[in-house]
Parts: structure tokens; C-alpha cells; sequence
């Protein structure tokens, strides 16, 4: 029982934890988007988004909505294992097109607690 309390424990902490930095960047990213655009966005990728339609400004507030999503589905348990798995996919892609710079180590542990989430046993009735 006591072993069970603090697995539950540590799975909520990280939820938590992850769901904090999610919700964090997906509104800052409504309040400061040309920020966004200007520091962290390569131009490739919203030149390839723009052939396809995608403004600049469409593109930041479409990532601030997953980011959103991402971290009310882990504050709420719900479909935590797909959203966990489609973020360390995005955390993923981040690091493939911006490419190894100071944050590559953050997005390195938040990928890794995506996998843990998305792997992290179910429980037992």
C-alpha cells in the first residue's frame, strides 16, 4: 500500500510538472507571438507552413492550442497516454528543425516524461 501511494504520487508530480511548463508556453505564446516567431521559429518551417496556408501568426497560436490541449490533458487525465505521446513526438520535431541549442537539454527531460507518462503501467483493479 505504502509502495502503490508513492508510485500514484510520483506519476501525479510529473503530470503536474509537465502539464505546468505546457500551459506555460502555450499562453505565452497568445500573449508574446511575434516573440515566438522572431527567437524560435526557423523560417523553413513557416516558409513550408505558408505554402500550405499557415500564416506565421496562425502557426504560433496552432502550437499555443496543442500546448494548451496537451497540458489540461494531463492536469485531467484524460487521454494522457496519446497526448503524451504526441508531445514528445512534437518536443521531438522542435529539437529536429531548431536544431541543438541551449533549451535541447529541457526539451530532452520533457520528452523523457512524456515517454515515462505514455509508458507508465496502468493500474490494477
Amino acid at each position: 500500500m505504502f509502495v502503490n501511494n508513492h508510485f500514484n504520487l510520483s506519476f501525479r508530480a510529473l503530470r503536474i510538472g509537465l502539464a505546468a511548463v505546457f500551459i506555460w508556453f502555450g499562453i505565452d505564446k497568445f500573449f508574446h507571438p511575434l516573440y515566438w516567431i522572431n527567437a524560435w521559429v526557423p523560417q523553413d518551417v513557416l516558409s513550408f507552413f505558408g505554402k500550405v496556408g499557415i500564416g506565421d501568426m496562425q502557426f504560433i497560436y496552432l502550437n499555443g492550442i496543442f500546448e494548451l490541449i496537451v497540458g489540461v490533458s494531463l492536469l485531467t487525465g484524460v487521454f494522457i497516454r496519446i497526448f503524451s505521446f504526441l508531445a514528445a513526438i512534437f518536443l521531438f520535431l522542435v529539437i529536429l528543425f531548431i536544431g541543438f541549442n541551449e533549451v535541447i537539454v529541457r526539451d530532452l527531460g520533457l520528452i523523457g516524461g512524456f515517454i515515462a507518462i505514455a509508458l507508465w503501467p496502468r493500474r490494477r483493479l
